[in-house]
């Protein structure tokens, strides 16, 4: 294990009493009576954490679900889309597919909680060209994936929905480049040999008959580095790896998206662990 996984574990483990229990919030899916599994409270080594965020007032999914009174700390808004059967497909495959104890429900992650984001060293968001973080959300962020923390980021389509990612994703790292992630890359070798990577379309999509929206045809596979070369941030424009999980279990969404979906998040997840 490289050296700076040994000094971020420990400093992990000492945050331990101060973190947030787990709690279910409102979705954005016209779902809210997932049952729980019947292990939900395990102590594991490895949780789905999904970063929440305040959404862009010009957000494809601004709008909140329950009225214009309902808070997005409360869930049911841009950041609660694909939750919690995305998180909780994926977290059972991860179960089936490595040997990481994993726990069966995901952990929503407030960045404005004190300082419980760096209990939870992989995080993972979707509907990116909806966030808006505040300056401070942004600092804290920051300072979460300089420490060693990893953050995935999916589903967002198209120029239009970029620039509003970008808007954020800039004050989180002015000084470190978005760029193309070649295939080479270990990220795309830890477990599964990934050269072969298609775009993933939304079950949305495949409803309508298409594979994508806006000017958003062709999938990027893009991310962040540390100064040692590290991925900190993997960003999938132009797909949409959280519906492959979340529709994983449905007959009608096609096994090759899930199968290329589910696979890219166990690399993701175990490159996280090891690098």
């Amino acid at each position: 294990m490289p050296l700076r996984r040994l000094l971020v574990i420990p400093l992990l483990g000492m945050a331990l009493v101060a973190q947030k229990p787990f709690r279910v919030y409102h979705s954005l899916e016209p779902y809210d009576n997932v049952e729980l599994p019947a292990d939900f409270n395990e102590k594991t080594e490895w949780v789905f954490a999904r970063l929440m965020y305040p959404p862009h007032p010009n957000a494809r999914f601004g709008r909140y679900r329950f009225g214009s009174g309902h808070v997005w700390t409360e869930g049911g808004t841009s950041w609660s889309q694909d939750y919690p059967r995305a998180d909780r497909h994926f977290s059972q495959a991860l179960r089936r597919l490595t040997r990481i104890h994993v726990r069966s429900v995901e952990q929503p992650v407030n960045p404005d909680d004190a300082d419980d984001i760096f209990n939870w060293p992989w995080l993972c968001a979707g509907e990116m060209g909806d966030w808006k973080l505040t300056d401070a959300q942004a600092h804290k962020l920051r300072d979460y994936l300089l420490r060693g923390g990893f953050l995935m980021l999916d589903d967002f389509w198209g120029t239009e929905e970029w620039n509003r990612f970008e808007e954020s994703m800039v004050r989180v790292f002015p000084d470190r480049p978005i760029v193309e992630i070649e295939s080479p890359d270990p990220i795309f070798h830890t477990v599964y040999d990934l050269d072969d990577r298609y775009q993933i379309p939304g079950e949305w999509a495949l409803r309508r008959g298409a594979t994508y929206r806006s000017d958003g045809s062709v999938p990027h596979w893009m991310g962040i580095h540390d100064d040692q070369g590290r991925v900190m941030v993997a960003i999938a424009f132009n797909s949409d790896i959280g519906d492959s999980w979340e529709w994983a279990d449905e007959p009608g969404y096609p096994e090759k998206y899930s199968a290329l979906g589910i696979r890219i998040g166990v690399n993701y997840v175990v490159y996280a662990l090891t690098h």
